[in-house]
């Protein structure tokens, strides 16, 4: 039996884990493990983790250090990561892809070799770490990549449009196919997959004309990438002309359907303060961070239909991989009681809720970084149980939070929970 199957509601962490190393005019390079000093604190921090109750933690493997060169393996940072999570105990959930790719790959996502080359790394790191980690998120949010690098012109590779964002989801999609494949040719039946993508939802006047079409075509795009490592793309998907124009073959479409993988765990991230956008009658928003629009606190009521939208749509059970809201200690704990009790009562009607995870473990430093000449501590998003506290020395501080204890209550008392009946 996995994990997942037992009945209970399972209680996770993360660490935010965003790694952009291409840098250019105006840009510089985002690693949030070196932000928060997560290389140097790897150790406690992931004993923090176990200090509260999390039974597992979603973590990322910066792929860009791990291979410096496209011939060249270095895994001393990350065998001191996997040693420590052995010896805690604590199971993690690997994040092989959480934006970003290595600087000597060119055109990142668009490039050629991009798929065979993700396959390549998550492979090693399966036979190398096949012991202690058999739980992996090939790709996190490959929409939210998808929209940065491949329509809003945000991230590596700068593509525009739908029709790149196309191109750049079917690239995506084709390595996430890859390496669920080579993860389980290692690991075989002890491989369990956790995919994650964003709960993205519209609302407003989403009717207007102006916006009808636009709308119509993000809430299919949300589940895009999903879709197509699923096998879901056929004649008649709505989104089949952009696929085409984005240069998406009939010859990849059947290959994606014959190499269909299934998630045994679908996650889903939300925050509600941001994963719902609304739509004005009359004005005009590109969307993503260069033009947002603005952004709707949809509570609970946005969380329970992302949560059973996705249990219903693949079939598999869910799990809210990424949640919190950026705010005070009281603001947090707020949030944490109210979704919690929502997961709940998810379960109690029968939708197959098997996790959630609170997001992150410590604060972190917003994307806005990367286009900042700013010191990190003006970025800095108070999201945590621990506190990020810069000391006059420049050092990092986890200080804890009554937010900490509070996971902590709820992680003791689902550990004991009973299946619904």
């Amino acid at each position: 039996m996995k994990w997942f199957e037992d009945g209970a509601l399972h209680f996770a962490l993360g660490i935010e884990d965003t790694f952009v190393p291409q840098s250019r005019a105006g840009e510089r390079p985002i690693d949030e493990y070196e932000l928060t000093e997560h290389y140097e604190q790897v150790e406690t921090d992931l004993g923090l983790a176990a200090s509260v109750g999390a039974e597992l933690l979603r973590w990322g493997v910066p792929w860009y250090r791990v291979a410096p060169t496209a011939e060249t393996w270095d895994w001393s940072w990350t065998d001191r990561a996997l040693d420590r999570f052995r010896e805690l105990g604590l199971r993690p959930v690997v994040d092989l892809l959480h934006y970003g790719t290595p600087l000597w790959l060119d055109d990142q996502f668009a490039n050629p070799d991009y798929p065979e080359r993700m396959a390549e790394f998550a492979s090693r790191f399966a036979e190398r770490y096949g012991d202690v980690a058999t739980d992996y998120t090939p790709v996190n949010e490959p929409m939210i990549h998808a929209l940065f690098s491949g329509e809003y012109a945000y991230w590596p590779p700068y593509r525009s449009g739908p029709t790149g964002l196309a191109s750049i989801a079917s690239s995506l999609a084709r390595g996430f196919v890859l390496t669920q494949q080579g993860i389980a040719e290692q690991l075989g039946d002890r491989a369990t997959f956790v995919h994650v993508d964003a709960g993205m939802r519209y609302v407003g006047d989403t009717d207007a004309p102006e916006h009808r079409e636009t709308v119509a075509r993000l809430r299919e795009q949300t589940f895009l990438v999903e879709d197509l490592v699923t096998g879901g793309v056929g004649d008649g998907h709505p989104l089949l002309a952009q696929l085409h124009r984005g240069g998406v073959t009939d010859a990849l479409l059947a290959w994606f359907r014959d190499n269909a993988v299934r998630p045994d765990v679908m996650g889903v991230n939300y925050y509600p303060l941001h994963s719902t956008e609304v739509f004005e009658a009359g004005v005009h928003h590109g969307g993503g961070f260069a033009d947002p629009r603005p952004f709707f606190d949809a509570g609970t009521d946005g969380l329970r239909e992302v949560l059973t939208t996705y249990a219903d749509r693949y079939g598999a059970p869910v799990m809210l991989t990424e949640t919190c809201v950026t705010g005070s200690v009281e603001q947090r704990i707020a949030w944490m009681d109210e979704s919690v009790a929502a997961l709940h009562d998810l379960r109690g009607e029968g939708v197959p809720v098997v996790g959630y995870t609170w997001w992150p473990l410590f604060d972190m430093y917003e994307w806005t970084y990367r286009h900042s000449s700013s010191p990190r501590v003006d970025h800095l998003l108070t999201m945590g149980l621990y506190d990020l506290v810069e000391t006059s020395g420049g050092h990092l501080d986890r200080r804890r939070t009554p937010v900490a204890d509070r996971f902590h209550q709820h992680a003791v008392a689902g550990s004991r929970a009973e299946a619904p009946a």
